[in-house]
């Protein structure tokens, strides 16, 4: 194994998903939105992505930690039961 590998991948999370982990998850308001990034910057996981000119969660990879919700500066985050 090439020990540049290990280092360069250690601590990626980009490659597990974990849904199953989470009892709640995050639902974005569009609406009041502006996609200012705050959320793609504070999320945890490779869960939210910037995808024509709005941020969207991918579930696969949300482990629901509500972070996103914390820090979004408009409040447009939710967390609601799955």
């Amino acid at each position: 194994m090439d020990i540049g590998t290990v280092v360069r991948d250690s601590g990626s999370t980009i490659h597990a998903k974990k849904s199953g982990w989470r009892s709640t998850q995050p639902l974005i308001d569009y609406k009041r939105c502006t996609s200012c990034g705050w959320c793609w910057a504070y999320c945890p996981e490779p869960a939210i992505r910037l995808e024509g000119g709005k941020y969207i969660i991918d579930y696969s990879f949300c482990k629901g930690c509500g972070i996103c919700a914390v820090e979004c500066p408009l409040h447009c985050i939710s967390m609601v039961m799955e």
